[in-house]
């Protein structure tokens, strides 16, 4: 397939970007074909470089998020780095940042200064609050985030919250921010118009957490944290089998539980017992519930529990470690893995989700801290001996 045919191939990106949310934001726009350039201080770098060394001395956060980028380093602060950063806009069509609070407005690049300058621009400001409101300055973590959205208060156990084991509330502000460029991009073909696009974390995650808000709707309970198990369903969740090893499994309906009892339990009899005789009934008796189906489990392994579940055409699944999931055997079925380069060598990335039969995903290299610095400028016209000095005074 032709790389021309890359939705978003001809698309200049300029980021002010560390973390996840950003970052994970023009990615995606990068898989689609889109030229991005990362702005990232000298020296210094988007701070996630630095997060951990798990990937063969890469920073596993970076790895996952800045593929098919071009890394530039700027000082926005010096005069020549503002000139720079206003060349650069003056080609794109996309600016995207997650600074400080802010951060942007004092270096003159916010909304309404750039939409004056350059009004076919596609403004994307991402934030913990978003840009009006009592939160406004407040800084935002992801951490924090999944706190201030309720996310916390349904996750977990009933002793303890839990959080999420990945940047939920980053990844939901990150596709958001993704979603949004895309139908400003379209809403820009259709009236030549760019748009100012005010995203933030707790809206994004607030959304993902509209079933427990419904479910607490005018002061009613909210669902319990229940550890692995689903709040309001039963039997769904994780049961142990013989071996030690944990199944997953979930019941949608009535239908499901009668053939759970007769195909799984060989026990068709538990399907009318009163205790059991609907979902209401279930949850309310889970324990005893739980205790026969640990009992039926006892004597099998998880490899057996999984094929009377398959047998039955119950919802199942195993509880992966992160090498089982390295090792997923659908995923290699379906060739949902690739190889790209990096500063230490190549490296294997997961395809992004979505089969497309018109065109393929970019898959380019990891870059280092500053690899385009020289031919973006050379591009802007300055040559070899003032970019030699923008160096030396650390402007670049």
């Amino acid at each position: 397939m032709s790389q021309a045919n890359r939705p978003l191939e001809g698309i200049t990106v300029i980021s002010l970007e560390h973390a996840i949310a950003a970052p994970f934001c023009t990615r995606q726009l990068a898989d689609l074909g889109a030229r991005v350039i990362k702005i990232e201080r000298p020296g210094v770098g988007d701070f996630a470089r630095g997060y951990d060394t798990r990937v063969s001395g890469l920073s596993s956060h970076f790895v996952w998020t800045n593929r098919s980028k071009e890394s530039l380093t700027l000082n926005l602060k010096d005069e020549e780095g503002k000139r720079i950063i206003d060349q650069l806009l003056q080609e794109a069509d996309v600016l995207v940042q997650n600074l400080a609070p802010g951060a942007a407005a004092g270096l003159g690049l916010s909304a309404a200064v750039l939409q004056q300058k350059h009004p076919r621009l596609i403004v994307c400001d991402i934030s913990g609050y978003g840009e009006d409101g009592p939160y406004r300055d407040k800084k935002a973590y992801d951490l924090l985030i999944q706190s201030e959205a309720g996310f916390l208060a349904v996750t977990g156990t009933r002793e303890d919250v839990v959080k999420a084991g990945c940047s939920i509330a980053d990844i939901a502000a990150g596709m958001y921010a993704y979603s949004n460029i895309l139908a400003a991009l379209i809403k820009r073909g259709r009236d030549g118009r760019g748009s100012h696009i005010d995203l933030s974390m707790l809206e994004a995650l607030t959304e993902w957490m509209s079933f427990p808000l419904y479910y607490a709707y005018q002061g009613a309970s909210a669902p319990v944290r229940s550890g692995a198990e689903h709040a309001t369903i039963y039997p769904y969740g994780p049961f142990t089998a013989g071996d030690g090893k944990t199944v997953m499994l979930g019941l949608q309906n009535e239908r499901e539980w009668k053939v759970f009892c007769e195909v799984v339990l060989q026990d068709g009899a538990l399907a009318l017992d009163e205790r059991f005789s609907n979902n209401s009934r279930r949850h309310e008796n889970r324990d005893a519930l739980r205790r026969l189906i640990l009992d039926m489990f006892a004597d099998m392994t998880a490899e057996q529990v999984v094929a009377r579940l398959d047998q039955a055409q119950i919802a199942n699944s195993r509880v992966n470690t992160m090498q089982d999931l390295w090792d997923h055997p659908q995923l290699a079925a379906r060739a949902r893995w690739a190889e790209i380069g990096s500063p230490a060598g190549p490296l294997p990335a997961l395809l992004p989700p979505g089969v497309n039969d018109s065109y393929d995903y970019r898959m380019e290299a990891i870059p280092s801290l500053g690899q385009h610095t020289d031919a973006i400028l050379a591009h802007l016209g300055y040559d070899a001996s003032r970019i030699a000095a923008l160096r030396e005074r650390g402007a670049v």
